[in-house]
């Protein structure tokens, strides 16, 4: 509990000073026709949730070769918190996206490699916790997720590079290639960036804790099922 604590400690600290960073501080982008546009500070959520879900394909690749070689469950429990935390920043990019798409390119989904490799990877993270939910077997349901996992690497890489190889309306990635016209601009996407990292890996300590309770809990229900009555025991 401790270490869940000092996980939870700059996450707490962080995620409000990030709003406060997002809605007061850093400035107001333009539309194209020189207008004010607010809708632009979905930018600061979703970016690095886009981020966030990398983070926690990696994560759960990194448990899944671990499970695989070593078949210990600590590993299986990594990746299944890193699976649902992948699942829920996924899911805030596609709904994030859309949001902000609309009012700047006129379209909320234009179907371009980028989106649609970033939905193929919401899909794999879900198929994942649906193998994990319906199967009775939990060794062999960790098996093939774990390698789900791995077959997601190469989706983030898509995802990344897609529109530098096919196109789209997306900007290729340049935050870090080319000086902002406002260094708050920047300022405030780091601020954002390290508070969701530090509530990520809160976030997936957390789940993995829940996941081994749950593990003991099913355990002593499977032993206590399996305990035959005594006969002739004393009231």
């Amino acid at each position: 509990m401790r270490g869940l604590a000092l996980l939870f400690a700059p996450a707490a600290v962080l995620i409000p000073v990030a709003l406060w960073a997002v809605f007061r501080y850093v400035p107001t982008a333009l539309a194209a026709n020189g207008q004010p546009n607010p809708v632009q500070r979905i930018f600061y959520f979703h970016v690095p949730s886009a981020m966030m879900t990398f983070l926690s394909v990696g994560i759960v690749a990194v448990a899944a070769v671990g499970y695989l070689v070593t078949r210990r469950r600590v590993w299986d429990r990594v990746a299944l918190a890193g699976t649902e935390v992948g699942l829920l920043f996924c899911t805030i990019v596609l709904v994030t996206g859309p949001i902000w798409a609309k009012p700047e390119w006129g379209r909320a989904w234009t179907w371009e490699p980028r989106l649609n490799f970033t939905a193929v990877l919401w899909l794999m993270f879900l198929g994942s916790m649906l193998v994990r939910s319906f199967s009775d077997n939990r060794d062999q349901a960790a098996r093939f997720c774990a390698v789900l996992s791995l077959v997601s690497v190469p989706v983030v890489v898509l995802v990344y590079k897609s529109v530098e190889l096919w196109g789209g309306v997306h900007p290729e990635p340049k935050l870090f290639r080319e000086p902002a016209h406002d260094p708050r601009i920047l300022t405030g996407f780091l601020i954002c960036l390290v508070a969701f990292t530090a509530l990520t890996g809160w976030l997936v300590a957390a789940r993995s804790r829940v996941a081994r309770l749950e593990e003991r809990i099913e355990n002593l229900l499977a032993n206590s099922d399996s305990m035959e009555p005594v006969q002739g025991g004393r009231e």
